[in-house]
């Protein structure tokens, strides 16, 4: 890994990548955001229960997990820039075929294939990001590109709110489909290869389950991976609860459950951002200490509080709790990524397939235990924080964090 004098994250072929890296990753949240509000709609247009349609969801999760499997082995020998293409390209043909789902199972089918597409922009952009900088500078650089790809849960209840009540739901894969063409076409013309053909490494299937096994036995990876996977658990607890939580519980009207989620995602740029600032003055592990700690307590308290009858409330601690998710999720995997060397892609893989193997399971557990309350949703969150600092306490040693 080589830095030239310049900052990575300054220079300029360096900052068109981390732009459209930021573009490519900001795709999964809008695919999950964007359609929450429509949840009834697409239930009413093809005869599906709420439990169906919100199966939705939890398969996209489970094709993330998949998918990022197979790009993970796949861009260690052909590269970063074809394989994110083809990913793309996926995600946008998928994304014109779910208006035309005639019943339920189509739809989740489709969804299944959206999710493989869409994955390839996050497990590229991790591995990207580990062929340009180092592990501090990496996580940096990760900061950075949430506050891109934080726009999308930012943008994506309040655009797909909108589409809704304009124009139906059918309308908002349309838009998610033309998304996704804009950004294969930046991904040809912005985007610039970041594993030069003899750093690749055409394994056979042998030498891939080697590489898994060694992966797997590193403890450093394994235990920063799932730091990063029980954090995003949290988020995606939140994701699946909310539209219950907040339109059926407190009874918010769509647009507005859209601008509250949105608030929540705000917050999240801003602790990503502040992320930024704080690794410039402490170690990178003391960093993710701390906002650990703070992730955990913000979590017991907003489960606290679950009983209250006022939405903001809960919101406040909530909201605080959430900031905490970029924070720990950029910063355990760049030490994550920082332990494995050249198969950055390959541990790429694997990461997405923890994290989004461990997102399927929290919305699905938070979806079969919802009831007239909203802990179910804060519990799993609390939860998911208590494991994440878990996770981080079996790697003892500070000094080999930092």
């Amino acid at each position: 890994m080589t830095m030239g004098p310049a900052s990575p994250a300054t220079s300029r072929g360096h900052l068109v990548t981390i732009l459209v890296l930021g573009a490519m990753t900001a795709v999964t949240p809008l695919a999950t955001d964007m359609y929450l509000a429509a949840f009834p709609a697409i239930g009413a247009a093809l005869s599906a229960s709420a439990g169906q349609v919100q199966f939705s969801l939890s398969i996209f999760f489970i094709g993330m997990a998949l998918g990022q499997l197979i790009y993970g082995t796949l861009i260690d020998r052909l590269g970063r820039k074809l394989p994110l293409m083809a990913g793309m390209a996926v995600f946008t043909l998928s994304s014109v075929a779910m208006p035309f789902a005639p019943d339920i199972f189509t739809f989740n089918g489709l969804r299944l294939l959206q999710a493989v597409g869409a994955c390839s922009g996050m497990v590229i952009g991790r591995a990207a990001i580990n062929d340009l900088f180092d592990a501090t500078e990496g996580a940096r650089v990760l900061s950075h590109m949430m506050l891109i790809t934080g726009l999308g849960p930012i943008l994506a209840p309040i655009l797909g709110g909108y589409i809704l009540t304009s124009w139906g739901w059918q309308a908002i894969f349309v838009a998610l489909a033309a998304i996704a063409a804009v950004s294969l076409f930046a991904i040809g013309f912005a985007f610039r290869e970041t594993l030069p053909p003899e750093n690749r490494q055409p394994q056979r299937i042998g030498e891939t389950g080697r590489t898994y096994l060694k992966l797997l036995k590193n403890r450093q990876f394994v235990l920063f991976s799932l730091v990063g996977c029980f954090a995003l658990g949290g988020l995606f607890a939140f994701i699946t609860g909310s539209p219950h939580v907040m339109m059926d519980l407190y009874g918010l009207s769509q647009q507005t459950y859209g601008w509250v989620f949105a608030a929540n995602a705000v917050a999240m740029v801003i602790g990503s951002q502040i992320n930024g600032y704080l690794l410039r003055r402490h170690p990178l592990g003391t960093v993710l200490k701390y906002s650990l700690l703070l992730f955990v307590v913000t979590g017991v308290v907003t489960v606290a509080l679950s009983g209250t009858a006022h939405l903001i409330t809960l919101m406040i601690p909530l909201t605080l709790c959430l900031a905490n998710v970029p924070v720990v999720a950029a910063n355990s995997t760049a030490l994550a990524m920082a332990a494995c060397g050249k198969d950055a892609g390959t541990a790429s893989g694997i990461l997405g397939v923890l994290q989004f193997g461990i997102a399927g399971l929290v919305s699905g557990l938070v979806g079969m235990v919802a009831n007239n309350s909203p802990l179910p949703m804060t519990v799993v969150i609390a939860a998911a924080a208590m494991a994440a600092f878990a996770c981080f306490a079996g790697f003892r040693n500070d000094r080999r964090v930092n």
